[in-house]
């Protein structure tokens, strides 16, 4: 680059680039704000990832080092997507251990041989990448569950429950630990913490299984434990609630003296009580987990022992036994006041499956809850059971939560009370072909982007109290925004504290139009501007789409091309972008048609990668007037899909 070269771009960056005095902290937002209930600034979204019988992940066992790893990536990209901001991945499922635990066998789920190790440590490797996206990993336990049959000879023969017969009990057809015995209870804490101490989890997640659930003419076994260890107790209910009482109790504690900064959550069953039983419980007639499984989850929550709750409430709105709208109700009550967190357990594996009823084959019925959560600020957020059911995406359940509930990201809740970050500083903000360049410095563990519309000259506290003006968050420190509007906008940068505390936003960067044009538009397959043959079909299936669907055909040796029509203003230079999604089954060369003034030129595009983003063509002399300025040909000899999803015109 020559010395006037770079003078003159310099010059150029001065002129586009200004400096924005910060304000207060995003959380001393005026409550006079006007905020918008579908786009919250803080939500925990997040999946389960079950491992227990391969219903997610991996899909099934033996499979290789790269094969398991590249589903796992798989799974947190759909999250992404979807805009989730947290995995809850199921790391010991059946007293097994995803990670080389010095208690506990290496799971079978992941090779098919309990104790064989697979290659490589799947917990290491699994936070890592759910860090690298900004997403909180959860780790699953499963306390008591030893295994989904009742056969002790089939467990490796180093498992504590062989070394340990007297720990277990059969039931149901299953082996579990007792959890009366202080020494199980001991252990399961001392397995749980092993992970916590190595390894970079954001929380502790337990499910919803404590004692077995109950099975029709069978008694739990425990009686001689009773005797032992329940004589203060006046029946062996009591006792088994105070049973699993001791263990989240002491589980809280150890947790947050080895790391405060780690959450600790359960997953409860979503009915404590019934109000026919206890005035204080719900207005449902269903199984009751405080009696049948001995687990009191409102004591959990009165106590303070939990960070958050995740009640499963998989019920549909106005069920007779078990209203999802009673329950989020009587739940929100529960933690009022309490600083414990309710996130909604969601029944997706319901949504348009078989044999549901009628009310689950609604592809409005899931996002109609989280409309209901809106109603109950307690509500913290929601997890979706399970990753293999968001993916199936059953009668476009999922597509339609996300476009009414996730259409912006969103922080994740803050915990404790800890201090904020200071506010990081930007240190460049570069318009570019492919969007606004940002770097900054900070002190974070992550960050927040927010770009708001013109130049302001100071930072509105309004611009930071919900999600509209969140671009994204990142643990990195730069980003750039291949959303960027071509007019003028100013970007703040804010710091995260691994328990989300937020800081004050940076100084401010307005950025002009990239180029000066002033002019841009975008066509959307669905807007007026486009069309395209009978031969293209319609799908929402990919993620990466702009907008609600895109069109797409197969390859042929003829010419029907999906035409994109635009009013250029004036004679001149244009930069022409294009969005798509990508897919391994997609074109590798897909013909793009650029109506020059000197004629059309095509250029070859590989749809199978990039996808999910603006995609320079190229720039082109464009003559003024209305008409079809880029077009999707079908014409050409490779296989897979031709896409048609949006295209950018910006005046340069």
């Amino acid at each position: 680059m020559t010395a006037l070269l770079r003078t003159v771009l310099a010059a150029l960056t001065a002129a586009l680039v200004t400096v924005v005095a910060p304000t207060s902290s995003p959380a001393a937002a005026s409550a006079a704000c006007s905020t918008d209930p579908a786009t919250p600034k803080r939500q925990l979204r997040a999946m389960w990832i079950s491992s227990v019988a391969n219903i997610d992940w991996p899909s099934r066992t033996g499979l290789s080092v790269s094969a398991q790893q590249s589903e796992f990536r798989a799974w947190l990209d759909l999250a992404v997507r979807n805009r989730m901001n947290a995995v809850m991945v199921q790391v010991r499922p059946t007293a097994d251990a995803f990670w080389p635990s010095p208690y506990e066998p290496w799971s079978q789920w992941l090779t098919g041989t309990q104790g064989r190790n697979p290659g490589y440590d799947p917990l290491a490797f699994m936070v890592s990448e759910a860090h690298a996206r900004n997403l909180e990993f959860h780790a699953w336990f499963n306390p008591y569950r030893i295994a989904n049959h009742d056969d002790p000879s089939r467990l490796v023969s180093t498992h504590p429950a062989r070394q340990h017969p007297d720990w277990r009990f059969a039931y149901g057809g299953k082996l579990y630990y007792n959890p009366g015995i202080p020494e199980v209870r001991d252990f399961i804490e001392d397995a749980i913490m092993d992970a916590v101490s190595r390894y970079d989890v954001d929380s502790v997640h337990l499910d919803d299984y404590f004692y077995p659930y109950p099975v029709s003419g069978q008694s739990i076994p425990d009686a001689d434990t009773y005797d032992r260890y329940g004589g203060s107790f006046g029946n062996v209910g009591d006792w088994r609630r105070d049973n699993v009482n001791l263990l989240v109790r002491e589980l809280d504690q150890r947790i947050h003296a080895s790391k405060p900064h780690v959450a600790f959550g359960i997953s409860p069953f979503g009915i404590w009580r019934n109000a026919a039983t206890d005035p204080l419980g719900s207005r449902t007639s269903g199984l009751q987990s405080y009696d049948a499984i001995y687990a009191d989850s409102r004591q959990w929550v009165k106590q303070g022992w939990v960070d958050y709750l995740a009640p499963q409430i998989y019920w549909h709105i106005g069920f007779s036994t078990a209203a999802y709208e009673v329950l989020t109700a009587w739940w929100s009550d529960v933690v009022r006041g309490t600083g414990v967190q309710l996130v909604v357990g969601q029944a997706a594996y319901r949504a348009g499956a078989s044999g549901q009823d009628a009310a689950w084959q609604d592809p409005a019925e899931l996002s109609d809850h989280l409309t209901d959560n809106r109603s109950h600020p307690e509500v913290a957020g929601d997890v979706f059971f399970s990753a293999k059911d968001v993916r199936a995406d059953r009668i476009g359940a999922i597509t339609r939560l996300v476009n009414t509930h996730y259409t912006r990201p969103a922080l994740l809740p803050a915990r404790g009370s800890s201090a904020a970050p200071s506010a990081p500083a930007i240190t460049s903000a570069v318009p570019g072909s492919n969007g606004v360049q940002l770097a900054w410095t900070g002190s974070g563990t992550s960050y927040a982007v927010y770009r708001v519309d013109g130049t302001p000259s100071t930072a509105d506290p309004c611009f930071f109290a919900d999600a509209a003006n969140l671009v994204t968050t990142t643990r990195q420190k730069s980003f750039t925004d291949t959303g960027a509007p071509s007019g003028a906008s100013t970007y703040y940068v804010t710091a995260l504290s691994r328990t989300h505390q937020e800081s004050a936003p940076s100084a401010g960067r307005a950025v002009g139009t990239p180029g000066g044009g002033g002019f841009s538009v975008v066509i959307d397959n669905t807007d007026s501007g486009f069309t395209a043959s009978t031969n293209w079909g319609t799908s929402s299936y990919s993620g990466e789409r702009y907008g609600a669907d895109y069109r797409f055909a197969d390859p042929v040796s003829a010419s029907d091309p999906a035409w994109y029509r635009a009013a250029i203003p004036s004679a001149g230079s244009y930069r022409v972008e294009v969005w798509y999604p990508a897919n391994a089954g997609y074109n590798s060369a897909a013909p793009y048609i650029v109506a020059t003034s000197a004629g059309n030129q095509t250029v070859s595009v590989d749809q199978r990668t990039g996808g999910g983003q603006w995609r320079v063509l190229g720039t082109y002399q464009l003559a003024a007037g209305t008409y079809n300025v880029v077009g999707v040909s079908r014409w050409t000899s490779t296989t897979g899909y031709v896409i048609a999803d949006a295209v950018r015109i910006t005046r340069i």
